[in-house]
């Protein structure tokens, strides 16, 4: 029997684990942009596909195996780049390939984007000449809006295809830098926990393996990938001013893949990237049990509200009993219950909510992203969305009329 190359093997097995969620002739696709990390899941998928289960003793089973591939239209020849990535997951013997144009928000300039609306499912055939997009990216930037429009679309064709599970091509590198990116932000332990293995439909099974491992594959395997322009090593010193004339996006996430990684482990040893991802799993598990007794202390805490006013009733004696890590999550749990936008509640909001509970001074109503609107009286923690149609609201939303505290 021929050698298996190291990594191969490696990629191989982490798909197999997965698979074995699928049942016979279930659809999984795999999320590829041609770079090398998706390139080499979508050949360890290819290979597994028809294999899940099979050992010494069973014979085991097929599942259908397809990919997805997002154009962001971002980049002049983004339509070449999705039609080459079709072209070689389609070699590999995936099927269906679906190629899918990113939709971008309302107020978004397509510029000279052609073919069929935004969002329509094409297949390689179907796409014509490359056009650039150029879309306003609102308070979530570049990288955030492109992650949003990437991960619809890919949900999009999941729902449509039918497929029981997508495969997504992040590596331990990635979850290294997500880390450290969290760590720069002052993020809390969620934030810090990284990228989960698996939720919903999506599973990433090469989080532990390098990126160096994926473009191994490539390389036993013979694929040629290619490398996204904005992943390429920015130049060392300050950062340009975002924007100016001249100067081409360079993703926040690049410099640290270039620069910050490799100065960490020039200083502390190799090894770093490793500890980075044992540090996201082990806050993982830890943010997911402070999580459900959040959930737990907001069921408990909650009353019936006195108005039909959309908003949340909470009694402040059961969260002020509360330890204060499990509580704070509670208050931001009901913050996003009241319809504040989980991108833009912050720490300060969550610690002004809990200003009114622990630190009642009589101060007045916090106000809220999205327009909501939290308040104190007779015992009572009242948090209100915003009055529909004024997303920032009338200049304060008041509780129901109690006698203040």
């Amino acid at each position: 029997m021929a050698r298996v190359d190291p990594a191969v093997a490696a990629a191989r097995n982490a798909v197999r684990a997965v698979l074995a969620e699928l049942g016979p002739d279930d659809l999984v696709l795999v999320a590829c942009s041609g770079g090398a990390d998706s390139l080499a899941l979508a050949a360890a998928t290819a290979y597994e596909a028809g294999r899940v289960g099979r050992s010494v003793r069973s014979r085991g089973y097929a599942v259908r195996a397809g990919a997805v591939i997002v154009d962001h239209g971002l980049q002049p020849g983004s339509a070449e780049v999705a039609a080459r990535a079709a072209a070689r997951c389609e070699a590999l013997g995936l099927a269906p390939v679906l190629i899918r144009r990113a939709a971008w928000p309302a107020g978004a300039s397509a510029g000279s984007a052609s073919g069929s609306a935004a969002g329509e499912r094409r297949d390689r055939r179907s796409l014509g000449a490359d056009a650039a997009m150029n879309p306003t990216f609102g308070a979530a930037g570049p990288e955030g809006a492109a992650r949003e429009a990437r991960y619809r679309a890919i949900t999009e064709s999941a729902q449509e295809s039918g497929a029981r599970l997508v495969l997504l091509g992040h590596t331990l590198d990635d979850q290294a830098e997500q880390v450290l990116l969290g760590l720069a932000r002052g993020a809390g332990a969620r934030s810090l926990a990284g990228m989960p293995r698996e939720r919903g439909i999506f599973r990433r099974p090469f989080l532990g393996l390098r990126r160096a491992q994926t473009e191994a594959v490539c390389a036993a395997l013979g694929l040629e990938f290619w490398t996204d322009p904005t992943n390429l090593a920015p130049p060392a010193g300050p950062r340009p001013e975002e924007g100016a004339a001249g100067v081409a996006f360079v993703p926040l996430r690049s410099r640290v893949r270039a620069h910050v990684l490799p100065a960490l482990e020039d200083t502390l040893g190799p090894g770093v990237a490793e500890a980075l991802g044992r540090t996201a799993d082990q806050l993982r598990d830890d943010a997911d049990l402070l999580d459900t007794l959040a959930s737990d202390l907001l069921a408990r805490a909650r009353r019936e509200p006195d108005t039909p006013e959309p908003g949340l009733d909470l009694d402040v004696a059961v969260l002020e009993d509360a330890h204060r890590a499990v509580r704070r999550r509670a208050l931001r749990l009901a913050a996003l219950a009241a319809g504040c936008p989980p991108t833009d509640t912050t720490a300060r909001h969550v610690e002004a909510l809990d200003a009114l509970v622990v630190a009642w001074a009589g101060q007045g109503p916090v106000h809220l992203p999205g327009g909501a609107r939290a308040r104190r009286a007779c015992g009572r923690l009242f948090l209100r969305a915003a009055p529909t149609g004024t997303p920032d609201g009338p200049g304060g939303v008041r509780p129901p009329s109690t006698t203040q505290e």
